[in-house]
């Protein structure tokens, strides 16, 4: 087991950028800083510092070694922030990382039934690709992830799938391209421009091979990661775009922008990933019940 008191002194000293300034603001002479970092290095095996001149310079090695330590004291200071809050407010944090892939009123949806507990919530929300945000889950960084899909096998990381539901998807397109497009959906679809989520979402796939099924060759005018700016990009005319049908008419309010037909071969599913099997902390537990309410689980 590595010595932490040791790890803290090469953090400090790799912070700081010298011993002697390490010394200062730990306190601390530099020789029992060096003999310490002596004992690191040692117990790995490794040099973690290269003299430059009269400055010190990291390895390597180093560079990892202080790329995990950054990891460690950053939670180890999350950690005792948390601990000072609850033992002076009620407020319950939840860390939730949102999929990129997931629209933001699914995720608003989603969420806010934690905040209507009786307990006062204080969302933290991460947003970024499934991947990353599972690795932040694993070091217990968050406590839940709302997903377009489950673990991805290959990956490896341990968690447990929480299946929240799925809906169709409905066609979406300005006031310009309205009447066009609902003329005879779906053939109306061919030639129109289009706007798809990109190959970061699951539901890429589906849509294209929907298209393909009904022999639609759409022109694509463009694909997104953010969900959001595809529709801001649709309520300007720039194309057709689809939503899930669960959020059709607030998005239909929200961008001005009106339905020209849904399907329901085009699945979006929702998945709530935490680390428990058995779900505990009321705040999940609401989120995963509201979900039932307005999504099918079919």
């Amino acid at each position: 087991m590595i010595n932490f008191k040791h790890l803290h002194y090469f953090w400090m000293v790799a912070k700081q950028g010298s011993i002697t300034k390490a010394s200062e603001h730990l306190h601390i002479t530099p020789q029992t800083i060096s003999g310490q970092i002596s004992l690191l290095e040692e117990q790995l095996g490794k040099d973690l510092f290269n003299k430059v001149g009269r400055n010190l310079a990291l390895t390597d090695t180093g560079h990892m070694v202080l790329s995990y330590a950054d990891e460690i004291f950053s939670l180890g200071s999350e950690l005792e922030q948390s601990v000072r809050i609850a033992s002076t407010d009620r407020t319950q944090l939840l860390r939730v990382g949102i999929a990129d892939s997931i629209p933001k009123s699914i995720a608003y949806r989603l969420l806010a039934p934690a905040m209507a507990l009786d307990v006062p919530i204080r969302f933290v929300c991460k947003e970024n690709s499934l991947e990353s945000l599972l690795g932040e889950l694993a070091l217990h960084k968050l406590d839940l992830i709302i997903a377009d899909g489950p673990i991805p096998p290959h990956l490896g990381v341990r968690g447990f799938n929480h299946f929240l539901g799925e809906c169709g998807t409905s066609f979406m397109a300005a006031p310009n391209l309205v009447e066009q497009g609902k003329a005879d959906f779906p053939r109306s679809l061919i030639g129109l421009p289009f706007l798809i989520p990109s190959d970061q979402s699951l539901i890429q796939i589906q849509l294209l091979q929907w298209l393909e099924k009904h022999h639609i060759h759409p022109k694509i005018m463009g694909e997104f990661d953010d969900r959001a700016l595809m529709k801001t990009f649709g309520q300007a005319g720039t194309g057709v775009f689809i939503v899930p049908s669960a959020i059709a008419s607030e998005v239909a309010t929200q961008f001005q922008v009106e339905v020209i037909g849904s399907t329901e071969e085009i699945r979006e599913q929702f998945f709530a990933i935490a680390t428990e099997q058995r779900l505990s902390n009321p705040a999940i537990v609401a989120i995963t019940d509201a979900a039932k309410g307005w999504l099918k689980h079919n």
